[in-house]
């Protein structure tokens, strides 16, 4: 036995002091390398939908539905089922709403404990005790435990469990118990989530999603562009924090910002009030269907406006200061002729829609204002100093990646960045050449600089590249040319708007291409998949969100509202368990209120994807490899001990 060998088996010892204890954990590890493996859970592109997240996150896409059918089939009526199925989801509420209606409470606990009991032991079945024991709640671990494990040794179990649930019954604890197992319930359904990016923007909730995301037992995230954006603005970056705060003003959202998160928008409403007092600001009114009253839908619209302008600078001075992101395209505010009222842009002259521009000085018009100034630094240091916006972007960084290999699957946000002829783009990132999986893992690195770094230069680099991510031309998060902003604001003719996307999106049908990219991250084109967020599949229109064969999976169906009347859905989700690949289509999620009162679900569609040809075990997954090797190396120790070679520690 090599001397690194033996080093790292006393090492080892130290965990497993003795033959028995290594002889045990062995034999542990062996059980659930056989059990089936767990089930994932795909989202992406929430974009702030927080009551259709949490649906979704609650019915496990249908898989508690399922579970409920499995126990019960034919011997309950479908009307049972739905009920049954909106408790586990809205336990709380769906009980206030019985115990209006009920005359005999007693006995719909009972009949009610009895169902949940059943759909509890079904659903941790294929897990060991010893994970469903790590799942269950504190306060009713061990009676849990006793109600759904089967105890052959008791000869009454009829009386065993009636006396348990007459017990619960009695001391008033029916309810907190009820709770309880449909919480269980909802977090053995899904083993693992993963969240494919885009969890920031345009919803009204996405501070909700990361503090439920922040409670979560197992998950993973791939940023995506509007994360990155969020990230860059929680690391001190002007430019993104601009871009957040126009972004939120113009889908009515500055709620989230100010009573989320406690970011003070009094400074930018107080100069936006000054600075364009006269003007009505008509290019920048607000999207969505929100109603707000007269006064404050003009102060709204004046706020658009000032903190747009202030964007554009900023970016106007990144793109000077970093010429190898090659944006000079996107600095426009120096094409403006102030005096004629147009732009001249992609080789013509337009009119614009707003020629009213207060705080622009023509010589230099990326320059702030000292008011603009002034804002910038407020909200920079609202930003920086707010306790919970940092606590969700440390999830982000401590769970999140640009991308994943997980299980045999590729899970990234947007897409790889190629040349027209299919082949791997070289992006300059700060005077280096990466493509393909090295580019993902140099911006990666370049993120989390902006958080960690000790050295100034580097941390300013790591806090501009998230800018980069965000918009930039070879971007692997935004895939577009351009990001046409500006254009959208104040010129007329929509050909100004077009953003052409990456040729990797006309690719996605090409197996050779395909098979690069697998390649190139390490898997095998035959049995592995592409699990792709960002661009809305418009399944009205009929596109497909399955690719090539099915080794591309699109699941951006439309989570938010404002992508729904173009995809004719509300979001996918995928689900990989222990039978093979599932893609669920959701119809709009109305409210949760509607979902108690009238016991509707999400109504999903379900698409096999793949099947496997048999059951598939924990032993086949990454975490089944990892196991797989620990038992090897608990093996050698073992061996060590009966050779002599490391003494047991009694």
């Amino acid at each position: 036995m090599r001397k690194e060998e033996l080093r790292y088996l006393k090492c080892l010892a130290e965990l497993y002091p003795t033959i028995g204890a290594a002889a045990t954990e062995i034999i542990n590890l062996q059980s659930i390398v056989n059990l089936p493996k767990g089930t994932e859970h795909f989202l992406t592109d929430i974009h702030g939908e927080y009551e259709a997240f949490s649906h979704v996150l609650r019915n496990g896409s249908g898989a508690v539905r399922k579970k409920i059918d499995d126990v019960f089939g034919h011997t309950l009526s479908t009307a049972d089922k739905r009920s049954l199925a909106t408790l586990i989801y809205y336990p709380r509420e769906k009980m206030e709403l019985v115990k209006k209606t009920e005359e005999d409470m007693e006995n719909w606990y009972k009949i009610t404990l009895y169902r949940l009991i059943e759909v509890c032991k079904i659903t941790g079945s294929k897990y060991t005790r010893s994970k469903v024991r790590k799942a269950l709640p504190k306060d009713y671990a061990y009676v849990i435990e006793e109600l759904i494990t089967e105890k052959s040794e008791v000869l009454d179990k009829e009386a065993y469990y009636n006396a348990i649930v007459d017990t619960i019954i009695d001391i008033g604890r029916a309810e907190n118990f009820i709770i309880a197992l449909a919480e269980l319930i909802q977090r053995l359904v899904v083993d693992h989530l993963h969240i494919l990016g885009d969890i920031y923007d345009r919803g009204p909730g996405p501070h909700f999603i990361m503090d439920r995301l922040c409670e979560y037992h197992s998950l993973d995230i791939q940023w995506g562009n509007h994360d990155m954006v969020w990230m860059g603005a929680a690391a001190g970056q002007k430019a993104c924090i601009a871009t957040i705060v126009r972004i939120s003003v113009r889908y009515g959202n500055l709620d989230i910002l100010e009573d989320g998160y406690g970011i003070n928008m009094f400074p930018l409403g107080r100069f936006a009030m000054s600075a364009y007092r006269d003007d009505p600001c008509e290019c920048f009114k607000l999207k969505g269907d929100k109603t707000t009253q007269e006064l404050d839908a003009a102060l709204d619209m004046k706020m658009h406006k000032a903190i747009s302008v202030i964007q554009f600078k900023l970016e106007g001075q990144l793109i000077e200061k970093y010429p190898d992101f090659r944006m000079d395209d996107r600095r426009l505010l120096h094409r403006i002729d102030y005096e004629k009222g147009t732009i001249t842009i992609y080789g013509k002259e337009y009119p614009l829609k707003d020629t009213y521009f207060p705080t622009i000085d023509p010589k230099d018009p990326y320059k702030l204002t000292a008011e603009e100034a002034d804002v910038m630094d407020r909200l920079q240091s609202a930003f920086l100093n707010c306790e919970k916006l940092q606590r969700h972007m440390k999830l982000l960084l401590s769970k999140g990646n640009l991308y994943k290999v997980y299980n045999g699957n590729l899970l990234y946000h947007g897409c790889i960045p190629l040349n027209e002829d299919g082949s791997f783009r070289e992006v300059n990132v700060f005077g280096r050449l990466y493509k393909g999986k090295a580019l993902y893992e140099a911006l990666e690195m370049y993120v989390r600089k902006a958080f960690f770094a000790i050295d100034p230069v580097e941390r300013e680099h790591g806090k501009d590249i998230c800018w980069f991510i965000w918009t930039g031309p070879n971007s692997p998060l935004f895939g577009k040319d351009r990001m046409t902003t500006f254009e959208r604001y104040f010129i007329e003719d929509k050909q100004t708007h077009v953003e052409k996307k990456n040729p990797y999106y006309r690719y996605l049908e090409d197996e050779k291409v395909v098979n690069q990219i697998l390649a190139e991250f390490g898997l095998n084109g035959e049995r592995s998949h592409i699990v792709n967020g960002h661009v809305p599949v418009h399944q009205q229109d009929g596109e497909s969100p399955v690719k090539c064969g099915g080794k591309v999976l699109l699941i951006d169906g439309g989570f938010s509202r404002a992508y729904q009347k173009v995809t004719g859905i509300a979001g996918y989700t995928l689900i990989y368990n222990s039978y093979g690949l599932l893609l669920s289509a959701h119809e709009p999620f109305q409210s949760a209120e509607a979902a108690v009162r009238d016991e509707n679900d999400i109504v999903s569609r379900q698409v096999a994807v793949r099947r496997t040809q048999r059951r598939q075990l924990v032993g086949d997954t990454d975490n089944g490899e990892a196991l797989k090797e620990r038992i090897q190396e608990l093996k050698q120790l073992l061996k060590a001990y009966r050779d002599g070679l490391i003494i047991e520690k009694k």
